[in-house]
């Protein structure tokens, strides 16, 4: 298991031997992560650091090669083979396989096209009038509409709702029939 630490030093000596490294480079990756490691929690302190709640995946019942989404060092009750973090940059990194999916809200749309093109997996998203979202609706294979009262965990590992109603979307008969069975809620 790789710890925040172990990934920002293969991050620093990426950019090193990419000839990158410099104080700006520093600077930019010391804003997007949180350098604290002296504890277990996994905040980058920012009002996106919202994470899916356990029951989701034990309903799911499946395992994703990849959470393109990841906050430094992963969640650990998301069954995901590789976590993707801001430091491999999960619009830039190439999916594989069966991927999970919870983008930050406060700019989801490239994420959904992504996850539209690549058309294996589930990502959990709010409901919204954006164009990012039509073209979800009109492309997707299934939505499960989750309870208004679900409750996410936060960074530091507290239980916290959310203002905005929040989907579970699938692509892929594998994905579909997950949701299906799992029973969180009516598939359209």
């Amino acid at each position: 298991m790789n710890c925040g630490h172990c990934r920002l030093v293969c991050a620093l000596w990426n950019a090193r031997a990419a000839g990158h490294w410099g104080l700006n480079w520093w600077r930019q990756m010391n804003d997007k992560l949180d350098l604290d490691f002296g504890h277990d929690l996994i905040d980058n302190g920012t009002s996106d650091d919202y994470y899916t709640p356990p029951f989701v995946f034990e309903a799911l019942g499946i395992e994703f090669d990849m959470d393109v989404c990841a906050p430094t060092g992963g969640v650990p009750w998301i069954p995901a083979k590789q976590s993707l973090t801001i430091i491999e940059d999960g619009l830039t990194t190439p999916w594989e396989g069966r991927i999970w999916c919870n983008p930050p809200y406060s700019y989801p749309a490239p994420w959904i096209s992504k996850f539209i093109a690549h058309a294996n997996g589930i990502c959990l998203v709010q409901s919204s009038r954006a164009n990012w979202w039509i073209r979800l609706w009109n492309e997707a294979d299934a939505f499960a509409a989750l309870p208004s009262n679900i409750k996410f965990v936060t960074g530091a590992g507290d239980s916290k709702g959310i203002f905005m109603p929040v989907v579970l979307v699938a692509m892929g008969a594998l994905n579909v029939a997950a949701l299906q069975n799992s029973g969180l809620g009516r598939i359209r």
